[in-house]
């Protein structure tokens, strides 16, 4: 018997649906991977509010899931020798700091935990230079920490990207929109995914929106307030999308996500294409960082290297969340896992962005709950 029937697939449907009919986002996708093959590959909406059709080939901005996607590339090129997780990033890129200075003791692995103790700077509000790449490596190496390295676990919601992206550019001799998509999104058959738009492709990504004071379900009297909407703004704007932003401009399908998930599930292989070895996706979605509240975040978080892990209380892996499910957010209800145990891949994807992160838990985790249930009955 398979293990998910007709009648999983109907009630995944209809749970599926009643969140694009709450109103709360124009469009969306949900895509599940089971022992290898896709079994759920769901779209429904819009576009965008004057948009089409949203279709399973419906391309979106996946914000902060891009994460994981860059840090596989950091991992492959530590498999390949290039480099050690516990080597200072200074060994690699020499300018990143100053001989002696606390900053110069940040290690690769700090930068891919989130402990690198320099979660934020100046260049956050600095999109507008985010195309430009050389601005980039000013940047990070004039930041200073916050925190010292390794001591403080705190998500670096832009600057892990810039971190590693760099990282990959100097241990591979490309620049690593050029590296992933040679080494990940391409063997494991991911058409329709990028860090970024290439210079020559079509916008054809699915509009953002900010939800106003009256278009909010449930609470109409208060309203979302500009972080939305200045966030669904930026990231419509062409130039942000065709800007290389390893942690936050991936573009992409559920499907592919749930595709990506389903390899790091089942060991980091999947129809024939290895993308790491076992031991190192084991490494890297093993807890590694753990902090009861990382003020980016407004919550608890496990930080793995390059995904967070699960286990904890009202988080997006759903009420039967174990500590070795792994995956990462992206800002709104965008989101993607691997569960090695059920060998699970899944992502949900939207294009809706409100500011309340329980609300986001709470509506990824009810879709997380009905595929692990489906699978445990």
């Amino acid at each position: 018997m398979p293990r998910i029937t007709d009648s999983d697939r109907q009630r995944l449907r209809e749970a599926f649906d009643r969140q694009l009919e709450a109103g709360l986002h124009h469009g969306a996708q949900l895509a599940v991977y089971v022992d290898g093959d896709p079994v759920v590959d769901f779209a429904g909406g819009t576009t965008g509010p004057d948009g089409g059709e949203t279709t399973t080939d419906t391309r979106h901005v996946v914000f902060s899931c891009t994460k994981p996607y860059a840090g596989v590339g950091l991992h492959q090129l530590i498999e390949d020798g290039e480099a050690d997780y516990d080597d200072p990033v200074v060994d690699h890129w020499p300018e990143f700091a100053e001989e002696g200075t606390q900053k110069a003791d940040i290690t690769i692995r700090h930068v891919l935990s989130h402990t690198a103790g320099i979660p934020y700077g100046e260049f956050d509000d600095q999109a507008e230079q985010w195309g430009d790449w050389d601005a980039v490596v000013r940047a990070m190496e004039d930041i200073e920490p916050v925190f010292e390295p390794g001591e403080q676990p705190a998500y670096h919601s832009v600057n892990y990207g810039w971190l590693v992206g760099e990282l990959v550019r100097r241990l591979s001799g490309q620049h690593v929109d050029e590296y992933v998509a040679e080494n990940v999104f391409e063997p494991l058959g991911m058409d329709r995914t990028s860090i970024g738009l290439g210079p020559d492709e079509d916008d054809d990504v699915a509009t953002l929106s900010g939800f106003e004071v009256f278009d909010r379900c449930r609470d109409p009297g208060e309203g979302l307030g500009d972080p939305a909407s200045e966030s669904a703004a930026a990231f419509n704007n062409e130039a942000i999308r065709r800007a290389v932003i390893p942690a936050a401009n991936g573009i992409g399908t559920a499907g592919d996500m749930a595709r990506f998930y389903a390899c790091m599930a089942n060991g980091g292989e999947l129809d024939g294409t290895r993308l790491l070895d076992e031991a190192t996706v084991d490494l890297a979605t093993t807890t590694h960082a753990e902090t009861e509240s990382d003020g980016a975040l407004s919550r608890p978080a496990r930080y793995g290297l390059g995904f967070w892990t699960g286990g904890l209380a009202n988080d997006m892996f759903g009420s039967l969340s174990r500590e070795r499910m792994f995956g990462h957010a992206g800002l709104g209800s965008i989101f993607g896992w691997g569960d090695p145990e059920l060998n699970v891949g899944f992502a949900y994807v939207t294009n809706g962005i409100r500011e309340e992160s329980w609300e986001h838990a709470a509506r990824v985790a009810g879709l997380s709950d009905a595929v692990r249930l489906a699978l445990l009955e």
